[in-house]
Order: C-alpha cells, then structure tokens, then sequence
C-alpha cells in the first residue's frame, strides 16, 4: 500500500486590509480553496495575527500574507522572521507592498512616507524583496495584458506556457531589493497608464535559510479566477515551502469546462464564489467580449456563463459565439445578462428565447426593474424533475425584480413567481435545437448569490448544460 502524500501545511495571515481596495473577507477564502483543491496543501486561516507566536508558527511549512493593517506587535514580527530565517517558506499576494509595515502613514486620502523617518518593521522589505517609495505607489488603468515567465527554468515556471493572460492591475516603480530573483514580468503600456517598461509580477527572496515569493497579482476575484494566477499562485506556495514543485496532471477530462463572462455592470464579488471550491467544472473568467469571444470556443468550453451586460457585439465574436452554440456548447445566461446582444436578434430570439428592452421600440414597451424586492421563486409542477432542478427549493430573495421582458414562443418554463412587479417566468429554457441554454433571473444581490438554493441551481445548470455526465440525459 502506497503511503498517503504529506500535505503542505500553510497558514494564511489575514484579517485586515485597506477593505475599499481589497476586501480580506471575499479573497481569503478564494486564496485557501485555490490553495486546497490542488489536493497538495492543508491551509489554516489566522484573522488575530497579533497573537501569534514561534511555538504557534512551528506546526506549518509555509505562510502566506493577505493582509494590509497596522503593525504587528514585536514578538510576532520576530516570530515570522524567525519562521522564515529557520529554512520555511513566506509567500506576500498583491496588496501588501505598502502601508504601515513600510512606514508608510496615511494622510489626505493617500499614503505618504513618514514624517520621523520610520521605516516600519525592519525585515519586511527583505521578506518581501521590494520597497515602495510613497511617491510612487500605483499601478496601470486595469486592463487584460500578458505576463511573461522569464525565468523559465525556476521550478515556479518550468513546464508552463511561455506566458499567462492576466485581468489586473499593473502594479508598477517597486525598487526590488539586491539578490531578488525575477521568475515574470509584463509590459506596463503606457496608453494604460503603465511605464513602458517590463515590470516585475512574481519574484523571489532569500531570506536566511527560508525561501519567499511576491505576487503583485490579485487585485480582486476577477483577477484571482484566471488560471494564469491560480497556477502561480499554487506553484509559489509550494516552492517556498519545499524549494520545488512537484509535476501536476489535472484531470481536465472529468470536468466541465467553463467561461465566465462578465463586463458591462456592476456585481457583488461574491458572484465568484459560486464557482470557487467546485471539484466538477475548471473555469476561466474573461472580463471584455473580445477576450471571452476573440477567438474559437468551440471545443475549448463546455459551457459560458454570462454575467455581461453589452447590447452590441461584433462581426467576428458573433460568428464564434454562434460556432460555438450550433456546435451544442451550453449556455448559462444570469440576471443583467438578460438585456445583452440587442443588435444581434438571433441571440435573444433563439438562443436566450428572451430579451429585456432597456428602451421602447416600435414593437415593444420598455420593460421596467425594481432593485430590493422580496419574492419567492417556486418550481413549476411539471418541470419538477428536470435535471436543472434537482435539490432545488422555493427561492425567497431579496433581489431586482424584471417587468415586461419579452419571451420567445416554445421557451421551457422551470421556476416562476407570483409578485406583481416581476414577469411569472423566472428560469427558463431556451428555444436552440442543438445547444442547452439556461436562463436564472435572479443574481443581483449577494445574499441571493450564497443562498444555498440559488448556488444548487445554478451549478445545475452550468453542469446540464455542459453535458457533463452526471446530467447527460
């Protein structure tokens, strides 16, 4: 009998952050199922770090830092140098790079260097390997660019693609400190408002005997859910823990393989957690129609998610978007998506089979929306045992509700609601004859996206529509 594999003991350091930038409480638990469906780590989660301490720190291999609040007390700063100085591992994700660790005070809506000339905790430009003058702290407009692994032999890089497509920001004038190790970087464009050079995005220190990584990536769940970011982040983790990575083969064939689309409208980033820690689907998150659409879907994706809102869509996305559906891809369209693709009839008319009209035209009203209304979805009766369905119960929400919205005939209703302001039909199948098209009215609040009901649906969905094998008839 082949002896069970020893899991990597991580401890994630969280429980403050500057929160209107990045929110601590929705990206730790993305970073520890990232971290945990690997199968190669047992990750912890400490939100009082004030209180840790060598003897507390022993029983793990490496620590990763998602936390951006006031210094810790000396005792614990000496505990992490001594952790990492003993040979174990210390890897820092985005935000973490200024503030008061560095000294930094802030003042008049900004950080600013401080007045005394107080560098903050001494060792933590040297665990992290950078500094940031205050002068300099920021980054590129968001945007999708490409960050390039150039050190290809690093075991954090070896094996992977040349490079990785990021949706982030570009954080940018770090100084790196003397024998920092440069794994990536990408070209910060100046029509971005970037530097015109390549900036570093993953880098490694020294630091006594132990080994840590900076990842600049992961500025919100958008950014998180690319699988570029996901493998680096994995791989930096166990390389600081073990000074290698060992050989992974996903088991892609198993899974459903998933595009989440999104742009166009705000939403609660707890959107992200209906896919996170989902051991049947690999997803991908594409944040604009050309880099969802741009190129061929067709046996790339099982099913799309659509949580878009964009009324126009172009010549070559359509014709990929449309290969894809009459090739029998799924589709999973939910809430705002609703009102996508005006100019193109053939999406809403025989794909969606429904169409929310933000304006009057000749041949239909405007249709109308309240946001913050309590109503109940219940499952229509003789849909009850459709796939789709399955463990779901009546819905109660506090959601937006949609009045007016045209339907295509033939449509398949599965749930409905009897409130006045919103049309009876609430999930419904679309009119297609090769693909599987799912429409799920609800999903603007975040309450609505992490009521268990909800979340059941719309993994059904995602999974009958993408014909994975459990929901195949």
């Amino acid at each position: 009998m082949l002896a069970a594999a020893v899991l990597i003991r991580v401890l994630i350091i969280t429980g403050q952050s500057d929160v209107q930038y990045h929110d601590w409480h929705v990206s730790t638990p993305v970073l520890r199922a990232q971290l945990e469906q690997t199968g190669r780590f047992d990750v912890r989660v400490t939100e009082e770090p004030r209180d840790l301490s060598s003897a507390a720190l022993s029983k793990y291999d490496v620590i990763m830092l998602n936390y951006n609040g006031p210094r810790f007390p000396a005792s614990t700063e000496k505990a992490i140098e001594e952790f990492v100085r003993g040979g174990k591992g210390f890897v820092a994700v985005h935000g973490i790079s200024y503030g008061e660790f560095m000294g930094h005070v802030w003042k008049n809506n900004r950080w600013n260097e401080p007045p005394d000339g107080n560098p903050g905790w001494p060792a933590y430009a040297q665990l992290i390997g950078a500094t940031w003058k205050a002068a300099n702290i920021g980054h590129s407009a968001r945007h999708v660019f490409d960050v390039k692994w150039t050190d290809r032999q690093h075991p954090i890089a070896r094996g992977l693609p040349e490079s990785f497509v990021a949706n982030d920001e570009l954080y940018h004038k770090l100084d790196l400190q003397p024998g920092v190790q440069v794994v990536a970087r990408a070209w910060s464009d100046p029509a971005q408002g970037g530097t015109g050079k390549d900036e570093p995005m993953l880098w490694t220190t020294r630091f006594g005997q132990g080994r840590g990584v900076h990842l600049p990536l992961g500025h919100d769940l958008s950014s998180m859910a690319q699988p570029g970011f996901i493998a680096a982040l994995t791989r930096s983790v166990e390389w600081a823990a073990t000074g290698d990575v060992q050989p992974r083969v996903e088991s892609a064939a198993a899974k459903a393989r998933v595009l989440v689309v999104t742009g166009g409208h705000g939403f609660p980033p707890e959107f992200f957690s209906l896919f996170a820690n989902e051991p049947r689907i690999v997803w991908r998150v594409a944040a604009t129609q050309s880099e969802a659409f741009g190129q061929k879907l067709a046996g790339r994706y099982d099913t799309i998610v659509f949580h878009d809102m964009g009324e126009t869509i172009g010549e070559k996305e359509q014709a990929n978007l449309r290969e894809f559906v009459e090739a029998g891809g799924g589709i999973v369209s939910t809430h705002h998506s609703i009102v996508n693709y005006t100019s193109w009839p053939w999406w809403y008319q025989e794909v969606i089979g429904g169409k929310y009209f933000v304006n009057a035209v000749p041949s239909y009203p405007k249709s109308e929306y309240k946001e913050g209304v309590d109503f109940v979805s219940k499952v229509v009766k003789n849909a009850s045992k459709h796939p789709v369905l399955a463990g779901v119960p009546p819905l109660p929400a506090h959601d937006e509700v949609y009045k007016g919205m045209w339907r295509a005939p033939g449509v398949e209703v599965l749930m409905e609601t009897d409130h006045p302001l919103n049309d009876k039909p609430v999930v419904y199948i679309g009119p297609h004859p090769k693909a599987r098209s799912v429409y799920i009215q609800l999903g603007h609040s975040a309450s609505t996206m992490l009521y268990p009901g909800y979340r059941r649906l719309v993994m059904n969905a995602i999974l009958w529509t993408a014909r994975w094998p459990s929901t195949a008839n």
